[in-house]
């Protein structure tokens, strides 16, 4: 799997995944820039993304819906709020109601993406910041963990996918 770990730190308020691929950081940060690549990876299996709007850059929004396996629909947007091509990105992550609009009764997470030159490929890690334990919480019972790691182990494929192509 391409996540190596992920750790809950209630102290910090954050939730920390770092995940390694045979690609450099170039190629790594394409899947967060073009949106096709990133609705391939964002979200778990079996709940795909598909991102209507995607302005990748600083304070450029996105939004998007993830659709589960009975057909129903979850809605989210990010606020990019920091870019640093290609190695680091930062951005407001949150619930979107069935208008597309942010929902300010479900948490915001702040995340902050590193791309890092490692021996064969790259580091990425990934940390999300919450307000408060409880939203960390509220996060991690929904199954923010796991999805993400999830999510993350599809990239691999992607990334492979682009190589033999190229």
């Amino acid at each position: 799997m391409t996540v190596i770990s992920s750790k809950k730190d209630p102290e910090a308020l954050t939730l920390t995944f770092v995940a390694e691929f045979a690609a450099p950081p170039e190629r790594v940060w394409q899947i967060w820039e073009d949106p096709r690549q990133l609705e391939r990876w964002w979200g778990p299996p079996t709940w795909p993304a598909t991102f209507d709007r995607h302005d990748f850059v600083e304070g450029g929004t996105s939004s998007y819906y993830m659709t589960g396996p009975e057909g129903d629909k979850a809605g989210g947007w990010w606020r990019t709020t920091a870019i640093a091509a290609p190695t680091r990105l930062e951005f407001d992550d949150g619930f979107a109601d069935d208008t597309g609009e942010p929902n300010t009764e479900l948490p915001v997470t702040h995340m902050v993406v590193t791309l890092d030159s490692v021996e064969g490929g790259t580091r990425m890690t990934t940390v999300a910041s919450f307000a408060s334990l409880d939203q960390l919480e509220q996060m991690v019972g929904m199954g923010m963990e796991e999805g993400m790691a999830l999510a993350m182990g599809q990239i691999d494929e992607l990334l492979e996918g682009a190589t033999q192509r190229s």
